[in-house]
């Protein structure tokens, strides 16, 4: 297997590349929203699949009835037209794949659990679709049991370990995961790397450029990048792990990953809340930070049409009276009587300010689900009331509400909801729009409406889920020129036949 080590420079090559694919041009007139012009074609050969067939034996799939999922985003928003799907289970077939792909410029798109909502996720054309769902081994986990303290773990798996999977490995060893997503039953570490997932456990455990300590990227020409470091300190050079996180499967497919896992907390609490103003709501969160500290680990919002629709389309009753907006606090500690103590004075101060109208609280495990529920599953109510157009949005905290009523506005009558929901503790909102059906007339309207009030606050036009198909050509509306030229040369070094991903993340005219 071809290695290439972190200390030694990569090749700058900054030619455009050229992009190989496609073959219908049916899909592209479909298309064409995205593209300003039609690729050149290339067609996936008997030879090639010959190829394939060696090395990945019974694992290159090409019944269309097979290949039919994986060719469909989770939201069924985007669809392409892929013929070949490859489920490699090691890094060297992974390795065989790339060279052999880049030698013939075919396209490949890089796929975990496919959860994501921007289109990065399935192809666009006809792309060889690289699954890492087989790719799902965990290789070491050190809990640094012989020291006796209660340090952080260190997991170090495959890219197509399931979330979920990976949350009740740790549970029986008294960790947990550092990231806490609603697909986490179906989305990939690999996947959530590639993406730089945000979640429910941000604003205590941070982000995944903190908390991943090393990768194992294969690179488009094969090559093996083994950066995959279990340290917490290595200041030798260029931190190279850090431009595959969040880069969208563009640069290079993810095929390990090493990442810092806490100890479980000995106290979890959760709280529902009420407030009748979205000002009080963020009093609230003040309020909270302030008398809770360092046992707080999430501060989620949403509001009541959030709740009309939990009510309508999932019978998810409302564990408290109706209120505009809700609030789920939840808590992480190691001393019960001291967490509890804490979360009491919090309580009955926000209720003596008159900050919130009414609440509950949960100690024991299925009523805690029960109320994260209350959160989670707002994307799965949404799905029942028509067809959503999803944005992710960051802005300074004290402004994340307005886009929302300010959308209502815009839109008026044409939209059927408009809801948001998100993280308080780090600005991202979640703003959804329903219609009966798909409406060109809507969509329209709202872009770039959306990305322009964001740009306006100095947001994100995407806090978590990168920009993909959908939202890859809006990316000047949260970065300057000069950064998005030089992500285009990044790409162009690392892949300068452009058969990684193609038509995400970036923009046309790079």
């Amino acid at each position: 297997m071809p290695s290439l080590s972190c200390k030694v420079a990569l090749e700058l090559c900054v030619r455009r590349p050229t992009i190989l694919l496609g073959k219908r041009d049916r899909d592209a007139r479909s298309k064409r929203t995205f593209m300003k012009s039609k690729p050149r074609m290339v067609l996936v050969t008997e030879e090639d699949l010959t190829f394939f067939k060696k090395i990945l034996p019974g694992r290159t799939i090409t019944d269309p009835d097979l290949v039919e999922a994986s060719n469909v985003d989770w939201l069924k928003s985007v669809r392409g037209s892929g013929e070949v799907l490859l489920r490699p289970q090691t890094t060297e077939e992974v390795s065989q794949i790339l060279r052999y792909c880049n030698s013939r410029n075919l396209a490949v798109n890089p796929q975990g659990g496919n959860t994501g909502l921007v289109g990065g996720s399935v192809p666009v054309y006809d792309e060889i679709i690289l699954s890492t769902s087989l790719m799902n081994n965990i290789l070491s986990f050190d809990d640094i049991s012989d020291l006796n303290v209660s340090l952080p773990g260190i997991l170090t798996c495959q890219a197509g370990c399931v979330l979920e999977n990976l949350s009740l490995y740790l549970a029986d060893r008294d960790y947990i995961m550092p990231l806490d997503l609603g697909a986490k039953g179906s989305c990939q570490i690999g996947g959530n790397v590639a993406t730089n997932a945000g979640g429910l456990r941000l604003l205590r455990y941070g982000s995944l450029h903190g908390t991943v300590l090393g990768l194992e990227v294969v690179l488009a020409d094969g090559r093996v990048l083994d950066c995959l470091a279990t340290l917490r300190k290595d200041n030798t050079g260029y931190d190279l792990k850090q431009l595959f996180i969040g880069s969208e499967g563009t640069l290079g497919v993810i095929t390990a990953v090493s990442v810092l896992c806490p100890r479980k907390p000995r106290s979890v609490n959760v709280v529902f809340l009420g407030c009748e103003t979205f000002e009080q709501l963020l009093k609230t969160f003040q309020l909270c930070r302030g008398m809770l500290g360092e046992i707080l680990s999430a501060f989620e919002f949403l509001d009541s049409e959030c709740m009309r629709l939990l009510n309508t389309h999932l019978k998810l009753p409302n564990p408290i009276s109706d209120c505009p907006f809700y609030i789920v606090i939840e808590t992480s500690g190691s001393d019960p009587d001291h967490d509890a103590q804490k979360l009491h004075n919090f309580l009955e101060e926000a209720m003596t300010s008159l900050l919130v109208t009414d609440g509950t609280v949960a100690t024991e495990d299925a009523k805690i689900k029960a109320l994260w529920s209350m959160r989670e599953r707002v994307t799965e109510a949404l799905t029942h009331d028509g067809f959503t157009y999803k944005y992710d949005i960051s802005l300074p905290v004290e402004r994340i509400y307005q886009l929302v009523t300010d959308m209502r506005q815009h839109l008026g009558n044409r939209a059927k909801s408009v809801v948001g929901y998100g993280h308080v503790g780090d600005g991202n909102l979640h703003l959804n729009i329903t219609t009966p059906a798909k409406d060109p007339a809507v969509l329209a309207a709202i872009e770039p409406f959306v990305f322009e009030w964001t740009a306006n606050f100095q947001g994100s036009i995407s806090a978590e889920h990168g920009l993909g198909l959908k939202k890859r050509n809006y990316i000047y509306y949260s970065k300057p020129s000069q950064a998005v030229a030089l992500m285009g040369n990044i790409k162009a070094m690392l892949d300068p036949k452009g058969i990684l991903n193609p038509y995400k993340t970036l923009p046309d005219n790079l």
